[in-house]
């Protein structure tokens, strides 16, 4: 397993993404478990959801920088935390790759293979006037931006019950294979804005966000 590409956003956040290619074994033995993620992981099933699990931890030692146990647990809400270090982090997999990006801010990251298939779920999660910005000759490569980039910002704010086309809204933007776009979450009282960048990467597109 080797960093594929890895960038500093600042002082205080990174994030990375690497290729799975270790088989599962190879992996486990990178990693210090307590007796719940041990159990935990021997119910995954066997192939790439017990890989991405591996890699997402794997890759989170490594942005770490550190051979100690890292006591990371989900809150009820579904968002990764660690207990006893001060960093905010975000995990995500997609297929071969693995994605991990630690901050002392909220941070979200989504990485997704590109395919043709959002074209048919693009009216779940983008509104009407976010469909009007989408361009004939990128379409699948920006609407997965779109995806990448409120999936992003979904995990940076860490709560449930979000809309992906009624609370997180997006501004127009121009695909240029590496960039930032505007976001807004807007539910009830909330009114957060958000700048989020978006990398392509081969044949994958990554969303990440600092709060």
């Amino acid at each position: 397993m080797a960093i594929a590409y890895r960038q500093q956003i600042d002082d205080e956040t990174e994030f990375a993404i690497w290729k799975i290619e270790e088989e599962a074994d190879e992996l486990y033995s990178q990693l210090q478990l307590d007796e719940h993620e041990k159990a935990h992981y021997e119910k995954l099933k066997i192939g790439k959801r017990n890989l991405h699990w591996l890699g997402t931890r794997v890759l989170l030692r490594k942005l770490l920088r550190t051979d100690e146990y890292i006591d990371c647990k989900i809150d009820a809400h579904g968002k990764p935390y660690l207990v006893n270090l001060p960093y905010h982090i975000s995990l995500s997999h997609s297929f071969d790759y693995a994605a991990v990006m630690i901050s002392t801010r909220p941070v979200g990251i989504d990485i997704e293979q590109v395919k043709q298939k959002v074209e048919r779920i693009a009216h779940k999660f983008m509104r009407k006037e976010e469909l009007k910005f989408i361009t004939t000759r990128d379409k699948i490569k920006q609407l997965y931006v779109c995806w990448c980039a409120k999936e992003a910002v979904y995990k940076c704010f860490g709560q449930k019950e979000v809309s992906f086309a009624n609370n997180i809204l997006l501004e127009p933007f121009q695909f240029e294979g590496h960039g930032w776009i505007k976001a807004n979450l807007l539910k009830g009282n909330t009114d957060i804005k958000y700048d989020v960048g978006y990398l392509e990467y081969q044949d994958y597109m990554v969303g990440y966000v600092k709060g």
